[in-house]
């Protein structure tokens, strides 16, 4: 238990000190935006040091931008996800003030991808093991659980803003190159963790009974039973079918390997449900 909660903070450090660099040798000196929270407190920063007689720093406005949100998720998501993904906040927050700003490259187009790519990695294990880091992916949650549609539209909306502003203050070619960026990480972070909203999974077990209430005591979802039997070996299993949310996804790879190290499980993007599905 403390191993699998050590490890866990490793990764959310390592992913916070991922973000940190993309954003502090990369994209902000580069002037290309990130997506989501992260965008929007760059964009903050750089409109106050345009227009107002003070500025502030994007990492300090990222974490003023999650506070709120950092509440609210409190209260209506789950301690564990919320304290996890504040404490990757405040690490990002803590590391863009310690590491310089530096320009690495002058070639902008390299800025763009490698940003994208090391700030992606970042998300991507951090979502991985079943934290975030903050911003859209808490409201992400927050969202997912008072209606059954995709936040990809509230997501594209923001980044979208976030692209055109960039064109408005640096030029079109600052907009493409974040577009650039945007691209890259989304592309990244599917490939390591998921951005589908709901996930079904398939698992076959010897220990069906077992299963159902370790879920069930930790997961508030639906299960459905199929018997099955082995090809090969003839055994009769039990096959459970449960649709989750991708933040669930760690929690339920969890218990599965608790309860049965030996299960098969398949999952599988889920592209709409009809039907009850508890969002509360």
């Amino acid at each position: 238990m403390y191993l699998l909660e050590s490890k866990k903070i490793m990764i959310v450090i390592i992913g916070a000190l991922c973000n940190a660099v993309a954003m502090n040798l990369f994209l902000i000196p580069a002037n290309i935006y990130s997506s989501g929270f992260t965008g929007v407190a760059q964009l903050i920063s750089t409109l106050l040091g345009t227009y107002a007689p003070f500025t502030i720093s994007t990492g300090i406005i990222l974490f003023i931008l999650n506070v709120p949100i950092t509440i609210i998720a409190w209260k209506k998501v789950g301690r564990s996800f919320t304290v996890y993904s504040f404490f990757s906040v405040v690490l990002m927050t803590v590391f863009m003030e310690v590491i310089p700003v530096y320009k690495m490259s002058p070639d902008i187009l390299l800025n763009a991808v490698f940003g994208g790519v090391i700030a992606a990695v970042g998300v991507g294990i951090t979502l991985k093991y079943g934290a975030s880091t903050g911003g859209m992916d808490i409201i992400a949650m927050l969202l997912s659980r008072v209606k059954d549609k995709p936040v990809g539209t509230y997501l594209f909306l923001l980044n979208g803003i976030i692209i055109v502003t960039a064109g408005a203050i640096y030029g079109p070619e600052k907009a493409l190159y974040t577009l650039v960026t945007l691209y890259t990480s989304t592309r990244v972070i599917d490939a390591i963790h998921t951005r589908h909203e709901k996930l079904t999974a398939m698992i076959i077990t010897k220990k069906g009974d077992e299963l159902k209430r370790a879920i069930h005591s930790k997961l508030v979802r639906g299960i459905t039973t199929v018997p099955v039997k082995g090809g090969y070996t003839n055994e009769n299993k039990e096959m459970i079918l449960i649709v989750v949310t991708r933040y669930e996804q760690y929690d339920l790879e969890k218990i599965i390997n608790e309860v049965d190290p030996h299960a098969f499980t398949n999952i599988l993007q889920t592209t709409g449900i009809v039907g009850l599905f508890r969002k509360e």
